[in-house]
Parts: C-alpha cells; sequence; structure tokens
C-alpha cells in the first residue's frame, strides 16, 4: 500500500495527552469546562420568524434552544429518551464528548456533563451516533465505541477501539459513519488534496497550469468509502473493503432505510481558476464545482481527482489537472443524483424518518451546510439547513431552505462574519429535528405544532423568498463582487 508525496508533505506531529479524569457534570450556571456554557435564564419556545437570532423556519415549525454554547460542536446524536450526545471540536486533552439531559420536560438542558477516556488528536474529530444500544463515536484517527445503560446519561469505562487509522493526521480528516443494519459499518476515508497536484509536474510544464499525478497515489488509502465489521475490535483500514472511490471529501453519509443503500455528499475541489487561468475565471472559483449528492452502489467510481461534476450543464467533466480545459466531459464515471453550489460544505445528511412533520417530509434528506470560507472576492455562501424532497425513492431534484438566519446577516464577506455555522443533524424518537452548531455549539430542537393536513406550498413561500440571499444566490459576474 503506497502513500503520496503529497499526504507525506501534510503529515503534522500530534503527540497525544490523556488525562485520569474522564467525565465532569457541568450545570447551566457552572461551567468549569472552558468551552461548556450555557445562561441561567429559561429559554423558551419561540416563533420561526427570526427574531433575537433565532431561526427562520417554514410556517407551523417551532424552535427552542436546548443548549445555548456547549463549545465548538460537530455531529450529535439523540437517545429514545431524549438525551443528547454531542461530539465537540477540540483538538487537544481528552473529554472530546458532551451529554446533555432535560430534566423538567421544558425542552431545555438541566444537566450537561462532558466525557469521554479517550485522546482528542484534532479539529476534524466528527462523528457521534446511537446504533444497537452504543454511542459511536469518532476522533480523526479512531472510531470508538461505548455501551449505552438505559437510564444512565454519561456511559461508564474507557471506550472499546473498533477502527484505527495507522496514517499521519491530514487534511479533511473526518471519519464519519454509517450502518446497513446488517452488521457493516462504512467510514469516510478523505483526500487532503484538491486534485492529487504533482509538483514535479507543475514546474515542469511551460504552460503554468497545475497538474495532477497520474494514476493518483492517494486513491490506494483514501479518496473512498471503506466497509468495516461494525463489531470488530482494533480493525485496520486493511482489515476492511474499499466499497467506492473517487470520492474526494465527505463528512455527510447516512443510510437510507426506504431503499437500504448509501447515501453521501461530496465537497467538491476549489481552485479551477488558480490552477488553470486560461480556461477559469475568478467567477468559476466561486461557483464550481457542484458538491455532489450520491447514491453509492459497491465499486462506484465518481471520478476524483480526474473529474469534477457542473451542476450548471449537468455533467461531469475533466479535470484541468488532467487535460481539461472546462469544455470536455468526463466518461466512465459514476454521476451524483443531484449538484449542490459550490463550497456550501455539507455537513451531515439525515433521512426523515419520524411521523411529527407534514408528510411531505417524510423519507426526504435534510441537509447541513456548514458554508464556504473560499469563494471570495464573492459572497460566502451556504450556512442553512436545506430539504431534499424524494419522489418515487428518488430526490425530485430540488432543494429547499428549510433553516436559515445561521448567519446573523445578509451578506457574509469572510466565514468569521456568520454567527453561527450548522454542522450536525439528529432526529428524536418524538419525530423532532436537531441541529448543532460548530462556532460556539448552539443545540436547537425544531418541532411542528401546526395543522399537517393544511400544510402545502403556501407555507413555504416565506423560505423560497429566501433564495434571493446573497449567501443562498448564484452570484452575477460582475455587480456581485464585494472585492474588486
Amino acid at each position: 500500500m503506497k502513500i503520496s508525496p503529497a499526504i507525506l508533505a501534510l503529515i503534522i506531529t500530534l503527540t497525544f495527552s490523556c488525562k485520569e479524569k474522564t467525565s465532569d457534570k457541568v450545570t447551566p450556571s457552572e461551567p468549569p469546562i472552558e468551552e461548556a456554557k450555557t445562561e441561567n435564564t429559561p429559554i423558551e419556545e419561540v416563533t420561526s420568524n427570526g427574531t433575537d437570532g433565532e431561526l427562520l423556519l417554514p410556517d407551523g415549525f417551532k424552535v427552542i434552544v436546548v443548549a445555548d454554547s456547549v463549545g465548538p460542536a460537530r455531529h450529535l446524536a439523540v437517545n429514545d429518551n431524549g438525551d443528547v450526545y454531542i461530539k465537540l471540536r477540540t483538538p487537544t486533552g481528552n473529554m472530546g464528548n458532551m451529554a446533555l439531559r432535560d430534566t423538567n420536560n421544558d425542552g431545555k438542558a438541566d444537566v450537561m456533563e462532558r466525557f469521554g477516556d479517550y485522546p482528542n488528536d484534532g479539529t476534524f474529530a466528527t462523528e457521534m451516533r446511537i446504533h444497537n444500544g452504543y454511542l459511536y463515536f469518532s476522533s480523526e484517527l479512531v472510531v470508538y465505541r461505548q455501551k449505552l445503560v438505559p437510564g444512565q446519561l454519561v456511559p461508564e469505562g474507557k471506550p472499546e477501539v473498533i477502527l484505527v487509522d495507522e496514517y499521519p493526521i491530514r487534511w479533511h480528516n473526518a471519519k464519519s459513519l454509517a450502518f446497513d443494519n446488517k452488521g457493516s459499518m462504512y467510514v469516510t476515508f478523505s483526500a487532503p488534496t484538491n486534485a492529487c497536484e504533482d509538483k514535479a509536474l507543475t514546474n515542469s510544464d511551460p504552460s503554468g497550469i497545475v497538474r495532477g499525478e497520474y494514476p493518483c497515489s492517494q486513491l490506494d488509502i483514501l479518496g473512498g468509502i471503506w466497509k468495516f465489521d461494525e463489531d470488530k475490535p482494533n480493525q485496520r483500514q486493511s482489515d476492511g473493503v474499499r466499497y467506492a472511490t473517487g470520492i474526494r471529501s465527505v463528512v455527510a453519509i447516512s443510510w437510507n432505510e426506504s431503499d437500504n443503500s448509501l447515501y453521501a455528499i461530496n465537497h467538491g475541489r476549489d481552485y479551477l481558476y488558480n490552477h488553470a487561468p486560461q480556461y477559469y475565471r475568478e467567477w468559476h472559483d466561486a461557483v464550481l464545482p457542484a458538491e455532489e449528492f450520491m447514491k453509492i452502489e459497491k465499486d462506484d467510481d465518481f471520478g476524483w481527482p480526474y473529474t469534477y461534476y457542473d451542476h450548471f450543464k449537468n455533467e461531469r467533466m475533466v479535470a484541468p489537472e488532467y487535460g481539461g480545459d472546462g469544455q470536455k466531459e468526463a466518461v466512465g464515471f459514476t454521476d451524483p443524483l443531484m449538484g449542490f453550489p459550490a463550497h456550501w460544505a455539507p455537513n451531515d445528511l439525515l433521512f426523515y424518518k419520524g411521523d411529527q412533520f407534514p408528510d411531505r417530509y417524510k423519507n426526504g434528506a435534510f441537509v447541513a451546510f456548514h458554508g464556504s470560507t473560499n469563494r471570495t472576492p464573492y459572497p460566502q455562501a451556504g450556512y442553512i439547513v436545506a430539504f431534499i424532497p424524494f419522489e418515487n425513492g428518488k430526490p425530485n431534484g430540488t432543494w429547499e431552505v428549510f433553516a436559515d438566519g445561521f448567519t446573523g446577516t445578509d451578506t457574509v464577506a469572510y466565514m468569521k462574519d456568520a454567527k453561527y455555522r450548522p454542522m450536525g443533524l439528529a432526529q428524536g424518537k418524538d419525530g423532532n429535528l436537531y441541529i448543532s452548531d460548530s462556532k460556539i455549539g448552539k443545540i436547537w430542537c425544531i418541532s411542528f405544532k401546526g395543522d399537517k393536513t393544511q400544510f402545502g406550498e403556501s407555507h413555504l413561500a416565506r423560505m423560497e423568498s429566501r433564495k434571493s440571499k446573497s449567501y443562498l444566490k448564484t452570484p452575477v459576474e460582475i455587480t456581485d463582487k464585494l472585492f474588486k
């Protein structure tokens, strides 16, 4: 098995530290952990009109703030009794998980307990899922699990190691998980580069176009989804099977029980203009390529790094590093179900299985778009939770704004301007939808309080109008530039 020079160049030396203390109970009025805090004032159920910094939702939906700031958060999971588990974005020390419990049924967390007797190893640590009575979670390099005990908020003992990534810490190192309910666990192994760039080939090319390594050696161990035994401890990547390849970077992955298939949304590459200014303009850097919504079958190849997907043309294109010019179509690779706007950063995917929401949401997909960081000189974009309706088991090709208001502003020039970044999604047993934020760790719970039988297109009109916002629309090349 080979590791490319590009990966070796990105090695970061980490020293793990692990303290003996494994759990701290935190009350809202006493936040001893530096990243865990909340306010004493009660948080009431609020309407979805965006007041007081709250969220905008379709008519009939309501939102409660479960916790105001648990610390920068990644994915989350909700147990059948309503307990909430959150993976924290913390790169060092231990205790990288947070547990929340509502003891008086007002929707607000009264108990906050931080736990996790394992070493944190990087800020891409992401996953938190409940599966078959276990809490599965991941650091950048290790997938763990702990048995949940009914009535007990925090699981006891040290986590069981299920999978270890033996290769060095690298960019895009999230270990997101999906389970097929047949004993298999699917794990993302994302690639750290845009297009498997090869510096030697680039320096020798008189055109100045950045060139890519061919064949790309990163694909030996990265840029794909691997399948493992969900119960077997201490596995290595070699113990698994490469399920699909040509997938640059995935954080949002989920098993759809409606058709028993694996789905994911790929983070598209960057820098088309920077790498090949002969063929692309600055505007192309902001609007291409698509974030790809994929149904993944065994042995699929989605074409990274040799291709990218153009959602304006609905075509897979040859990447400029491999001879593409923005017009040359690629053949022989799997296409996505649909493409989302570029750089929106899809970071979680949830198929809604509940009965609480109006019927149109049943079996459709919610997506947490974390928001872009690199669309300059145009406005940054994304920063919403979107909904994709499914018809006859397939997405209908459109996306809707389901939850908005995270940015706190109409124009996001830089990522830091956004007040919140939606990161994780989870569904409660009662059908409530939970959302986590990666900036300060705000946790929202969304429920439907309207009349399901009367819910229709008119209830969505206000959210559809949000698509004219600068962080949701396709920018006009000249007039929408923020920086000339």
